[in-house]
């Protein structure tokens, strides 16, 4: 079984150019679901049943999986055996009856621009650490890329002349503009401190993190946890709200959403269409809050 969903990761990448993050997710998901089927003896692709699927997909709801993760471990065991039964691996879909959960959808978590400010501004200092925090927050920012996006970036994919970015999410590449704001803080940045802190003048790496290296998501999550703490928000935030915030904004200040889902690299617009519900609801609150009659 392992040698089959090896095969089905390579051809998501090649054909389906899906991005790294699904296919680990996906194979993560799917060696979790071949660990299980071989505990309870089935270890050939032809012991595999729509029986065995269920079993599985019971186990996950009884060990209170959260609905989205058993939605996506169903999407992984669907999209595999459909693959299979393309392949002539297997004679027949046994996922095809597999029922998704429903999935309440939560709307993002979005900071007000004061907030946003505040969170930016916390980075004052002039040494190289925090020349490069203010870059890094007002970069992410100004471009609603992911954090892992952020900190992959190499200096060949920074345009200072147009300012702008190109992005790489797996699929295609996506050039997202900035704003005078991050320009300023990445030229601090390239100017004073770049130079000082990388281990390696030949690297091409953006962002470094204090030994030289690139920065982990985990170092970058404890940053902005520490400037919004500093900054006094109280929210729980993540480098997610940031992405969030930059699209929330933009919807709320007239940006196409055609425009904002190429930014954010959305594959479907209905993605990005909960921008403009929240932008909908906070003119309703408005509305009722302020009209006489509301």
């Amino acid at each position: 079984m392992q040698k089959s969903i090896d095969t089905f990761i390579v051809y998501l990448h090649d054909v389906k150019k899906t991005s790294y993050n699904t296919e680990m997710s996906y194979k993560r998901d799917l060696n979790k679901m071949c660990n299980f089927l071989e505990e309870r003896g089935i270890k050939k692709l032809s012991q595999i049943s729509e029986e065995a699927f269920r079993a599985y997909v019971s186990f996950l709801t009884e060990n209170q999986f959260a609905n989205a993760t058993i939605s996506r471990h169903i999407a992984a065991i669907k999209g595999w055996n459909l693959f299979m039964l393309k392949e002539g691996m297997v004679e027949e879909d046994f996922a095809q009856n597999l029922k998704a959960p429903k999935i309440e959808k939560k709307m993002p978590g979005i900071l007000r621009t004061e907030e946003v400010v505040k969170l930016l501004e916390s980075p004052k200092g002039k040494n190289p650490k925090e020349l490069r925090d203010k870059a890094m927050l007002e970069l992410l920012y100004a471009t609603g890329i992911r954090v892992t996006e952020l900190i992959s970036l190499t200096t060949s994919q920074l345009n200072m002349q147009m300012n702008y970015i190109i992005c790489n999410d797996g699929n295609k590449d996506r050039i997202i503009p900035f704003g005078m704001k991050a320009r300023e803080a990445l030229l601090n940045y390239l100017e004073y401190s770049r130079t000082v802190m990388i281990n390696n003048p030949k690297s091409d790496i953006l962002f470094v993190n204090c030994s030289g290296q690139s920065m982990s998501r985990q170092g970058f999550w404890k940053l902005i946890k520490y400037y919004a703490q500093k900054a006094g928000i109280e929210e729980d935030i993540t480098p997610h709200t940031l992405r969030h915030s930059f699209a929330a904004h933009l919807v709320e200040n007239g940006a196409d959403l055609k425009s904002v889902q190429e930014m954010l690299g959305h594959s479907d617009i209905s993605t990005t269409q909960v921008y403009a519900n929240l932008n909908q609801n906070k003119l309703r609150d408005v509305y009722s809050k302020a009209h006489p009659r509301g």
